[in-house]
C-alpha cells in the first residue's frame, strides 16, 4: 500500500484502476436504461393515441358528410313535391290555354318547365346523386390539377397571421 500526498492523488490511482464510481454507475445506468425503455413505451403509446384519435375523427366527418348528403336529397324530394304540383298546375292550365286559342305559343313555358322538373326528379329519385359521385371520382383520379387552390397550402404560421389578437 502506498501512502498518498493528497485526497486528489488518491482518487486519481483509484479512477485510473477502474474502481472509483463503479459502485454508483451500475445502478445509475440501470436506471436510464428503464426510463429510456420508458420513454419508448410512452412514445409508442401517444402515437397509437395520436392514430386512434384522427381515425375516430375520420369516422365523425364521414359521419356527418352523411348526414348533410342525407339532409340535402330529403330537401330536393321536398321541393320535387312542390315542383310537379306546380308543374301539374301548369300543365293543366296552359294545355286548356292551347286548346281554347290553338296558339302553340300558350304551352311554350312547358319546354324549360319539363327540364327543371325532369333534373329535380332525377335527383330526388333517379341515380343522379351516383352518377355525381363517380364524376367527382373521375375528376379526383384524372383532373387533379383543377382542384389546386390557389396560393400555397396554409401552413400554422399563415394561420396564425389572420388570427385576431387577444387585446
Amino acid at each position: 500500500t502506498t501512502l498518498f500526498r493528497s485526497v486528489w492523488e488518491r482518487d486519481y490511482a483509484l479512477r485510473s484502476r477502474g474502481l472509483m464510481g463503479s459502485v454508483i454507475s451500475y445502478p445509475i445506468n440501470k436506471v436510464k436504461r428503464v426510463m429510456d425503455d420508458n420513454i419508448k413505451k410512452t412514445q409508442e403509446f401517444m402515437l397509437a393515441s395520436q392514430q386512434l384519435q384522427m381515425e375516430r375523427q375520420i369516422r365523425m366527418q364521414l359521419l356527418m358528410r352523411e348526414r348533410m348528403v342525407a339532409t340535402q336529397l330529403a330537401v330536393v324530394r321536398e321541393a320535387i313535391y312542390w315542383w310537379g304540383g306546380f308543374y301539374g298546375l301548369c300543365l293543366v292550365g296552359l294545355t286548356a290555354g292551347f286548346l281554347k286559342t290553338k296558339n302553340p305559343g300558350v304551352i311554350a313555358p312547358l319546354v324549360p318547365l319539363s327540364f327543371v322538373v325532369g333534373y329535380q326528379a332525377d335527383m330526388a329519385f333517379g341515380n343522379k346523386m351516383e352518377r355525381i359521385v363517380a364524376e367527382a371520382d373521375r375528376i379526383l383520379k384524372e383532373e387533379q390539377h383543377l382542384l389546386a387552390m390557389p396560393g400555397a397550402t396554409p401552413t400554422f404560421k399563415l394561420v396564425d397571421e389572420y388570427t385576431p389578437k387577444a387585446r
